[in-house]
């Protein structure tokens, strides 16, 4: 398990870029709300800790995983530096797992792909709900931090 060891909320500080003059944008998906708000809760802490002003972070919500493309598409069109893609989607009794996770992220690496501000990709595609919680804010952190954090590098990078 890729998470096992590793803290996703760890980071050092002193390798960060300076985000005090970025704008970010954050698409968040409704559906399994409770674990997209503890991502997106990491993410503003990771934002925040790293000089973004709460001026410079847009907040836009979309139904589902799926409509996170759409959402970030039409971010990517904003003032923005990066925007990050937040959702989560848990393994059910169908294949409707496979086709929304093999969609999210094709599609939000299409976009990385044709245009030019980064989507980081911060949607979990967990087994169960306990993996999900696990990794929004449990015990192996938080993967919101952790895509705020690519988000600011990828920001400083596209500079």
């Amino acid at each position: 398990m890729a998470t096992e060891n590793n803290n996703l909320s760890e980071y050092d500080k002193a390798t960060i870029p300076n985000a005090k003059n970025f704008r970010f944008g954050i698409v968040v998906s409704e559906w399994n709300a409770t674990i997209t708000e503890g991502l997106y809760k990491g993410a503003i802490e990771a934002l925040l800790d790293n000089n973004v002003s709460k001026e410079n972070i847009i907040r836009w919500n979309v139904p589902g995983s799926y409509e996170l493309i759409f959402g970030c598409k039409k971010m990517q069109q904003q003032p923005v530096d990066a925007v990050i893609a937040i959702g989560s989607v848990i393994q059910g009794e169908t294949k409707h797992f496979d086709f929304v996770c093999e969609g999210v992220a094709q599609g939000i690496k299409d976009l990385n792909v044709l245009h030019n501000v980064p989507v980081i990709f911060c949607v979990l595609t967990d087994n169960n709900i306990q993996q999900s919680i696990d990794r929004s804010g449990g015990k192996h952190g938080n993967k919101g931090t952790e895509a705020a954090i690519a988000a600011i590098k990828m920001a400083a990078l596209n500079k």
